[in-house]
């Protein structure tokens, strides 16, 4: 959504709702403008980017809500925020420029400054002078906040992770419990495991717990290569290093037992991507 498409009456309307204001006097007090300013908003038909990101920062009102007036994601707001308007105005305008547009491309995923012009349809100028004026794009931040999902006090002043839980910047899911026992994976109830330290994504990971040490294991990794696996030997399930051998073979130790055999003498079960020390 773009916020040309928002009407600046209804928008100042609940932006002096999420404060508890009932007069444009009041807002401008509060962010310490003319209000002449406020005025010239409804005259040009658009609130600007800047105030409603301050908005939605200082009251905690949802960013979605006070641009097209959707309730359905929108947060109560705080009667006590934490910093006063001019403060958290001056901070917002302190991360613009470079850092603002890092974080705009890092939230839609792009690696060029170019993808953004394109979406948005706007000059590779106009980005420039973003950076060159330090400038802060306050429509493009609230636009992008829309678009993304990500944290609006992210995109405005880098202080806290994007909060978008689809990301890999937050990964906490529920995977399978193993017990390894005597030579058997004995399953127990699935564990919520924060995955964050897990490089790359997978949707066959599952926890196999030991004496003192448990391995995450992913059993999509088919193609053998060196490292930790859980092994089948003649119905016995371990954990095993493995070393690959020219001729097909590898060599398979643990601290009970070293061998070296053909790869389709033993079932590779699946590949450990993390270790956890319990103490």
């Amino acid at each position: 959504m773009r916020l040309e498409n928002a009407i600046a009456n209804d928008v100042l309307e609940r932006i002096l709702s999420a404060y508890g204001f009932t007069m444009q006097k009041e807002l401008s007090d509060r962010l310490e403008i003319a209000k002449s300013n406020v005025a010239s908003w409804l005259a040009r038909g658009q609130v600007p980017g800047n105030v409603i990101v301050q908005c939605a920062m200082d009251t905690g009102a949802d960013v979605n809500w006070l641009v097209t007036g959707e309730l359905e994601k929108a947060s109560s707001p705080r009667n006590n925020p934490p910093k006063s308007g001019k403060a958290l105005y001056e901070e917002i305008l302190e991360n613009g420029g470079r850092s603002v547009l890092r974080r705009i491309l890092d939230a839609y995923g792009f690696t060029m400054q170019k993808q953004l012009c394109d979406l948005y349809d706007i000059s590779s100028g106009t980005v420039s002078t973003w950076v060159r004026r330090n400038y802060f794009p306050g429509d493009v931040v609230v636009t992008c906040a829309l678009d993304t999902g990500v944290s609006l006090q992210w995109l405005a002043t880098g202080k806290t992770i994007p909060s978008d839980e689809s990301t890999s910047l937050k990964k906490e899911c529920l995977i399978p419990n193993y017990v390894l026992k005597d030579g058997q994976l004995c399953e127990e109830t699935a564990i919520c495991l924060d995955l964050k330290f897990i490089k790359h994504d997978s949707d066959k990971l599952i926890l196999v717990k030991g004496i003192n040490i448990a391995w995450v294991v992913d059993l999509a990794i088919k193609e053998l290569s060196n490292g930790q696996w859980i092994i089948n030997i003649d119905g016995k399930k371990d954990i095993y290093d493995l070393s690959m051998v020219p001729g097909r073979k590898v060599k398979v130790l643990n601290k009970h037992i070293e061998f070296t055999c053909a790869s389709e003498d033993v079932e590779f079960i699946g590949k450990v991507v993390a270790v956890i020390s319990q103490g």
